[in-house]
């Protein structure tokens, strides 16, 4: 059936508005693009003002906040204040990701070189420098949260609250002390890896075209060993996401506060190392720690046969065998192209993603699974939400920062209590986050 003309103009008229009770009218009223029934919208809409509702991982963009890119406009991004203030989206981890602005170029991806650490370091001053001018900028939409009170403050007084992380300690090369530096900074949880190993600790993505292999490090490098520790004395919470299985359960044993996977999903879900099996979401909850599930389409249902067969095809055209797993379907994996040329490496990704860009997205039900299957396997007080905005992140239902309270109502439609929505919300985290300040020794890292 055609959307009436009418509507549409409304509905567009209604994604403009950033205006808090013209977003809340209309999203209270009016069919939400996921279907809930009214009811549930209505109480979907009561919870969301109520709660502390914290986003785990979202990376701003490298032109956030210039020009057409302004933070408190209703921009092309994912995220931003007005579609963070239209969702009654309380806070989020802005996540200082690092990884070398040279690494891809004109002619396709470029090894490493010695000034790849410095390219990464300055991609973190570029992103730490939007946040601040954000906060700068617009101080009556937003503020930064160093505290878990801090983040209880800024709710109460109708502001968004920024949470300070940091993904990747390639950037950090082998200066433990940045550490200390970022800390004192504002940053309150980090993570060690991305795609591609680094000093400190092996990726659950090892990226042959750099050289990596599987375990090259057998998990924790001594830095990433003594990075545990110094990060417990600094209080900042050790984020997990993407370690290879190794690395993740060494951090577990050496860290004497609860760890948290920022961005994180079962690999009951889907089958790839990327994803958590259900012995690493154990030694999580054993830690006391939290899994923040993302909403990361390929990572919450698998690829269609379709999708499979074109990329079969295009394996065959490189002389790569056909697909046995997941784990080189999203991402050129394979270990031979340790040897391939740059040039080829390049055709080779960009004919491959363009592939996975034509996948369907997954749904709110698709992710609202792998909320059950965890919550199931670890237990209510274990499980939070994450988006992975802007580096991939985004699933129909709850495609931006603007439709957060269509996983509120997917949650309400599944039988949660409110009680235990406010706990996957940000409950959860905010438990975690104070456990981590309050094993925290912060003389300790002077006296090294």
């Amino acid at each position: 059936m055609t959307t009436p003309r009418w509507k549409k103009a409304l509905y567009i008229s209604l994604s403009a508005a950033v205006v808090a009770g013209a977003g809340l009218a209309a999203w209270q009223y009016l069919k939400t693009p996921a279907g809930y029934p009214r009811e549930v919208v209505r109480q979907a809409n009561d919870l969301q003002e109520r709660i502390i509702s914290f986003d785990s991982h979202v990376t701003l963009p490298l032109n956030f906040g210039s020009r057409g890119n302004e933070a408190d406009q209703d921009g092309r991004g994912r995220f931003d204040l007005a579609k963070a203030a239209r969702g009654r989206l309380s806070g989020a981890a802005l996540t200082i990701f690092a990884w070398p602005e040279s690494w891809t170029g004109s002619n396709g991806p470029h090894r490493p070189t010695d000034g790849f650490v410095e390219a990464a370091r300055h991609t973190q001053e570029v992103r730490y420098n939007a946040i601040s001018a954000m906060v700068r900028d617009f101080p009556e939409q937003a503020g930064i949260a160093y505290t878990p009170q801090d983040m209880r403050r800024l709710h109460g007084e109708g502001r968004f609250a920024i949470f300070l992380s940091m993904l990747n300690a390639y950037a950090f090369g082998d200066d433990i002390d940045q550490l200390d530096r970022w800390a004192a900074r504002g940053v309150r949880m980090f993570g060690f890896s991305y795609v591609g190993n680094n000093r400190w600790a092996d990726s659950s993505r090892p990226l042959p075209f750099f050289n990596d292999t599987a375990d090259a490090l057998d998990g924790l490098s001594p830095i990433g060993q003594r990075a545990v520790q110094r990060l417990n004395d600094l209080g900042v919470i050790i984020d997990v996401s993407q370690m290879s299985s190794k690395a993740l359960a060494q951090v577990v044993q050496l860290s004497r506060a609860p760890v948290v996977a920022s961005h994180s999903a079962p690999r009951a879900m889907v089958d790839i190392n990327r994803n958590l099996s259900d012995k690493e979401l154990q030694l999580i909850k054993d830690s006391g720690g939290v899994v923040q599930l993302v909403a990361f389409s390929t990572y919450l249902k698998p690829l269609s046969s379709k999708t499979q067969d074109k990329l079969n095809t295009l394996r065959a055209q490189y002389d790569l065998p056909p697909l046995t797993n997941l784990n080189y379907a999203l991402m050129p994996g394979d270990p031979v192209i340790a040897g391939w040329p740059e040039q080829k490496v390049g055709q080779y990704a960009t004919a491959l993603y363009a592939i996975l860009d034509e996948e369907p997205p997954a749904s709110l039900k698709d992710y609202g699974d792998a909320i059950d299957y965890t919550v199931r396997k670890v237990g209510i007080d274990h499980v939070g939400l994450s988006s992975d905005f802007n580096e991939g992140g985004g699933i129909d239902g709850w495609h931006d920062a603007s439709e957060a309270r269509n996983v509120t109502a997917e949650l309400i439609t599944r039988g949660y209590s409110e009680a235990d929505i406010a706990k996957l919300w940000g409950g959860n985290f905010l438990r975690v986050w104070e456990q981590v300040q309050s094993a925290a020794k912060p003389n300790a890292t002077s006296a090294r």
